[in-house]
């Protein structure tokens, strides 16, 4: 089945979160350790960020977002971002697919530049953005505790 992609609505905030969840729980993407509601996600609808949908055969499969970077009005134009992959659809593209919507969307809505950061020892996240044109600019060491660990993260930037 082929990937298609859609900007999200706040209908798809079950799925969104569905997806969300299985980051926090897997340890690998998230300093986040709390569990999402609907109710959470379609609070991100009030802001003016973009965030796609990737579906395949009508099913949610993965969803990326922008969000702010900064509040000084120097930085309007750089977001960050974040994707995220249901477990059943990891390797089959979902993410990229994602990705190319909303890097479209984000130049669209004027944004220069996307960043993230991305735990070190997430290879397939790593390899996902390098291949997307991502840079990798340096590493924030003990950016922040998980479980009790220091976790390091690689910072990502895309101009766009």
């Amino acid at each position: 089945m082929p990937i298609t992609t859609r900007p999200a609505t706040p209908a798809d905030a079950d799925a969104i979160a569905r997806i969300y969840n299985h980051g926090i729980e897997d340890r690998i993407a998230t300093f986040e350790t709390r569990p999402r509601t609907a109710n959470d996600i379609r609070a991100w609808f009030d802001q003016p960020y973009p965030i796609v949908v990737a579906e395949r055969d009508g099913e949610i499969v993965a969803w990326a977002a922008t969000s702010t970077y900064r509040p000084r009005e120097c930085y309007a134009g750089i977001a960050e971002y974040s994707v995220y992959v249901a477990r059943e659809a990891r390797g089959i593209g979902a993410g990229k697919a994602a990705m190319h919507a909303l890097i479209d969307a984000a130049r669209s809505a004027g944004y220069w530049k996307l960043i993230s950061r991305i735990f070190i020892e997430n290879a397939a996240s790593r390899r996902l953005m390098a291949g997307l044109g991502f840079r990798e600019v340096g590493v924030y060491h003990k950016h922040g505790q998980l479980d009790g660990v220091w976790r390091d993260v690689v910072i990502v930037e895309l101009l766009l």
